[in-house]
């Protein structure tokens, strides 16, 4: 059922926009490409590309989010709380600042770096002093560091308009203005990242339960720590690198995808990879059609679609047993 879904949001995404394309034209377009004809090139050299960074993205982001929420034992839990969205889009800032890079081929690696740099940060500072880098000092410690890193990077676009002319739709989240260049740079990223992830469900298993608990059961928890948070940074910064700091989707997505499969991790981490890009190119379908011939930020639409189901989420009992 979540590949057929994923199939039909893949279908959705290469026909509708500004403009609704035949399903028949959008299969030529993919296997017998005529590039005498304009529907054809629109989802050849638009749509395609697009869906390709939504699919990356969607499945990064929620697999980040699955680790995070396994490791930190918080229900709250996403990249964001580690630094990451805060620590890319500050790079990218101030790439576009200092060194004039517009193009997202261009800034792509720096999205990566900052959220790498971030998140480094966050666990050095965390670690330090008694009892480690416990999921309470991540959160606090993720929260004060995108707070200052939000702040410079406000700054820096308060000082020169152009930087925030550049900036601002990649800001926003958004997978338009992609091509499949910038997929290609992190695809061996996301790949190993992806993979050792789905490999990991069993350990994170344990360790959601506890850090003594998992201790007892023979677990070396920092090893799994640290192997976790590398595969939480690599899948991020690639999905903020590729997409944009998009709210609500690493959040989401494993608690959907709890609500239906349970608590293992073994099946959580799968799922969230096929139905983080159903969420994510679903909002972006949205985004173009409500507001036709324009469109919305998927970044805008993931946050009016994710701001409910969080109060719902937080209202919720289960929250307190979790």
């Amino acid at each position: 059922m979540a590949l057929a879904l994923l199939l039909a949001v893949l279908v959705l995404s290469l026909r509708y926009g500004a403009l609704r394309i035949d399903a028949g034209t959008v299969w030529n377009a993919v296997w017998d490409y005529d590039r005498s004809d304009h529907r054809q090139i629109v989802v050849r050299e638009l749509r395609l590309p697009r869906t390709v960074i939504g699919v990356l993205a969607g499945a990064c982001f929620a697999v980040a989010g699955a680790l995070t929420q396994g490791v930190t034992r918080n229900p709250l839990g996403a990249p964001g709380i580690l630094g990451v969205n805060a620590g890319a889009a500050f790079a990218v800032v101030t790439a576009i600042y200092t060194a004039g890079i517009t193009s997202p081929a261009g800034y792509v690696w720096f999205a990566f770096i900052g959220a790498l740099g971030a998140t480094i940060l966050v666990y050095a500072v965390a670690g330090a002093g008694h009892g480690g880098a416990t999921p309470v000092k991540l959160a606090l410690v993720g929260a004060i560091v995108s707070a200052l890193l939000g702040s410079w990077t406000a700054a820096l676009l308060l000082l020169d308009l152009e930087t925030l002319d550049q900036a601002r739709f990649w800001l926003a989240g958004s997978i338009s203005g992609r091509g499949t260049e910038e997929a290609a740079l992190l695809l061996p990223i996301i790949a190993v990242a992806l993979l050792a992830a789905l490999f990991m469900g069993r350990q994170v298993n344990a360790l959601s339960l506890g850090e003594d608990v998992a201790a007892g059961l023979g677990q070396r928890t920092a090893s799994v720590r640290a192997a976790a948070g590398a595969c939480v940074v690599a899948l991020a910064g690639a999905a903020v690198a590729l997409a944009g700091p998009v709210a609500f989707i690493g959040l989401a997505v494993p608690h959907i995808v709890r609500s239906v499969v349970g608590p293992d991790y073994r099946w959580i981490i799968p799922y969230s990879a096929l139905l983080g890009p159903c969420l994510l190119l679903g909002a972006d379908i949205i985004g173009r059609v409500v507001v036709s011939p324009s469109e919305l930020q998927v970044g805008i639409v993931s946050a009016a679609l994710g701001a409910p189901f969080l109060i719902c989420l937080v209202r919720s009992t289960k929250l307190a047993e979790l």
